[in-house]
């Protein structure tokens, strides 16, 4: 059996706090995508370096009356196809050469009051993913995002 994959929609990056912007591509380090700064102290460490959004999350939300669009929450990574909010933390995904490792759901935090004021509270449970970085390299948009097996994990 096959396993799951999706696509990266979008690669997002800023010089710190929200939006993010998107861009062609990125290198992806231990450290997160270069090119990505971080308004908060609590978001430069290696379990949070990366951050994934579900494409289809976002359109939901844009149907629930929320202005979104990728990078508009902070995310890093924006995927279709894939429903990473309901991967378990220690799934394995493969974009390209790149090897991330789900972490933990990301908790929305007051930082999105500059959306709307009561996102914060709708987002939870919805929010994304923060991920580790097994291996470096690139990453571009359209490139295919792979759930490794659950018995295939790296270390």
């Amino acid at each position: 059996m096959a396993s799951p994959a999706g696509n990266l929609v979008a690669v997002c990056v800023s010089s710190g706090s929200i939006p993010k912007r998107s861009v062609d591509g990125a290198r992806v380090t231990t450290n997160g995508l270069e090119g990505d700064e971080h308004a908060h102290d609590k978001h430069n460490r290696p379990d949070r370096a990366v951050s994934l959004f579900d494409w289809e999350i976002l359109t939901q939300l844009q149907g629930e009356g929320f202005h979104l669009y990728p990078g508009a929450i902070g995310e890093n990574l924006t995927v279709s196809g894939l429903h990473v909010q309901h991967l378990p933390p220690g799934t394995l995904l493969e974009i390209g050469n790149v090897l991330l490792r789900l972490e933990q759901p990301r908790k929305p935090c007051y930082v999105l009051d500059s959306i709307d004021p009561s996102l914060k509270d709708v987002i939870v449970g919805r929010c994304g993913y923060m991920a580790s970085v097994v291996r470096e390299g690139l990453v571009n948009r359209s490139m295919r995002v792979q759930v490794s097996q659950p018995n295939s994990r790296a270390s």
